[in-house]
Order: C-alpha cells, then sequence, then structure tokens
C-alpha cells in the first residue's frame, strides 16, 4: 500500500507541471496582459511599464513560470487585483462554505440515488421502472434556474420554511439554516440523471453469471441485490462521484450567486467579470490538485469494497 501511495503521488508531479504549463500559458499569453487590464482604459505607457515591472511580466518567460510555480508550491498568489485581499485567505475563506454545501448533498445525492436505483432494478421492466425514469427525464430537462426560482419563491417566500439569502458566523446555523434550501435544490436537481446512471451500473451487475448462480442456489432477490449486485456496482458507482466532487466544487455557483453564499463557485463568478487573474489561478489550480487527490481516494475504495483488487 505504502508503494502505490509513493508511486501515485510521484505520478501527479508531472500531471501537476502539466497543468501549471497550460495554466501559465492561457493567462499569460492568450489572456491579455495584465498590466493594460490593472492599467484600466485611462493609462500611459509609464504607469503599464511600472505595474509589469511589480507583476515580473517584464523577465523572460522562464523567470516568469518560476515565479508562478513558487507562488503553487508555497500557496501564496500575491494580492487580488480588485480587493487587494491575499488571494490564499480569499480560496481558505470560501472554501468552507462550498464544502457546508457539497458534504451533506454528496453523501444525501449518492445514499439516496444508490437506494432508488436498486429499488427501480428490482422491479425493472414494470410500471413503476418506467414511470420512474419518465419522471427522471423531465427532471434532467428542466433548467437548475427553474428550480432556484420555484424553490425560493414557494418555499422561502411564500411558506417563509427557508430563508430566501445569507450566510452567519455560525457552522450549525449555516448548514441547518442558510444551506438547507440551496441543499434541496441541488439534490433535486442531481437525483434524477445519478438514479439513471447508478440504474444502469446495477442493471449490468444483475446480468452476470454470478446472479444466476446466486439465484440456483436459492438466494433471496433482496440478498443478491443488496450484497452481491451493490458491492460489484459499487466500483463505477465511486468512480462517478470521486470524479464528479471538483466539478460540484465549481458547478454550484448559480445557488451560491442566487443565495448570497461566500463560496468557491461565487467567487469564480465575481473574479472572472472583474478579471481578477491571481484569484482564478488559485481555484484553478486548486480544482485540478482536488482532481488528482479525489482519483487517488476513489482507487483506495476500490480495494475496501473488493478485496480482490490489488492495488500495484
Amino acid at each position: 500500500m505504502s508503494a502505490y501511495l509513493i508511486r501515485r503521488l510521484w505520478q501527479m508531479i508531472p500531471t501537476l507541471l502539466g497543468v501549471l504549463l497550460l495554466v501559465f500559458i492561457l493567462f499569460n499569453w492568450v489572456g491579455g496582459d495584465p498590466a493594460y487590464i490593472l492599467a484600466g482604459k485611462i493609462s500611459n505607457p509609464a504607469q503599464i511599464a511600472n505595474i509589469r515591472q511589480q507583476l515580473g511580466l517584464d523577465e523572460p518567460w522562464y523567470v516568469q513560470l518560476g515565479i508562478f510555480i513558487r507562488q503553487v508550491v508555497t500557496f501564496d498568489f500575491g494580492n487580488s487585483w480588485s480587493t487587494g485581499e491575499p488571494v490564499s485567505h480569499i480560496v481558505l475563506t470560501r472554501l468552507g462554505p462550498s464544502l457546508t454545501l457539497l458534504i451533506p448533498l454528496t453523501v444525501l445525492e449518492t445514499v439516496i440515488a444508490v437506494g432508488l436505483a436498486l429499488a427501480v432494478a428490482y422491479v425493472r421492466g414494470s410500471l413503476t421502472d418506467r414511470m420512474v425514469m419518465m419522471v427522471c427525464t423531465i427532471g434532467m430537462s428542466i433548467s437548475i434556474l427553474v428550480y432556484i426560482i420555484v424553490f425560493q419563491y414557494g418555499f422561502a417566500y411564500k411558506l417563509g420554511l427557508f430563508p430566501v439569502q445569507g450566510w452567519g458566523d455560525s457552522l450549525l446555523q449555516n448548514l441547518f439554516r442558510y444551506s438547507l434550501l440551496p441543499i434541496l435544490i441541488l439534490l433535486t436537481v442531481s437525483l434524477a440523471p445519478n438514479l439513471r446512471l447508478f440504474r444502469t451500473f446495477v442493471l449490468d451487475e444483475i446480468g452476470q453469471d454470478y446472479v444466476r448462480t446466486a439465484r440456483a442456489k436459492g438466494v433471496s432477490e433482496g440478498r443478491i441485490m443488496w450484497l452481491h449486485v451493490l458491492r460489484n456496482a459499487a466500483i463505477p458507482i465511486i468512480t462517478y462521484v470521486m470524479s464528479n466532487l471538483p466539478a460540484l466544487l465549481m458547478g454550484a455557483f448559480l445557488v451560491e450567486r442566487f443565495f448570497s453564499i461566500p463560496g468557491i463557485g461565487r467567487e469564480v463568478i465575481l473574479a472572472v467579470e472583474r478579471s481578477d487573474f491571481p484569484v482564478i489561478k488559485a481555484i484553478t489550480i486548486l480544482v485540478a490538485v482536488a482532481t488528482m487527490v479525489f482519483n487517488l481516494l476513489a482507487d483506495l475504495l476500490y480495494q475496501k469494497v473488493d478485496p480482490r483488487i490489488r492495488l500495484r
């Protein structure tokens, strides 16, 4: 296990270097000259030259790349161009609200979707199965904006069950008051595609030889579904959930924006609107590292779910 971990961590280094090089190229040559962005419309050549010197843009490209790598290693991306706040402080303070939403959401949507997928696969081909798939298709065709507007108006404004917007300083207050409606919206949006996908994983396992053998031995259908089928279907489910976590970190920006939640997604939108390159670069690197870490965790979970898998 330790040798495998060391080898995987070592393999992350060239991957991360490739990401750093791509981000460096995009922001330094494709995204325009940061000095002109900072100087604004009313500027002069002396002011632009001064900004370029402060940012190190007058140095050769390999020196600039070295500065960028040092920023990533030390997690010191300087200050935000729009607010003057340290970028590292922005990322760390915005990460908490996003995780307050995403951790309960991931647990709930995975548990509920897996349970419903097993139940629907159990009655596969029946009227219930077809009706559930039809409802999922309808749910997937509705924009998340519709869910946000309808839920805010119905549950928050009309019924007063949840606050329309807001965020506090207490974790418990945020978790059990301000984040409940956003989690409900994201759960409603994600449940339909997850259910359809997990149902496919379960149906693939139901047709395997070991299932027919278990039935021939007289094993109950419930035990087959919840023990044998679920264990083998858990491998692609883990892959999907782990690979989707970094996307969720960025994909909740609409909910964070509508509910005034100071999370990573909302910060990305604000940074794009302000052309705040240091914040965008820091969050891009954070998501890339999170993707590699979650992929490693998925590989480790494979062995826990199925002892036959060997990490080599």
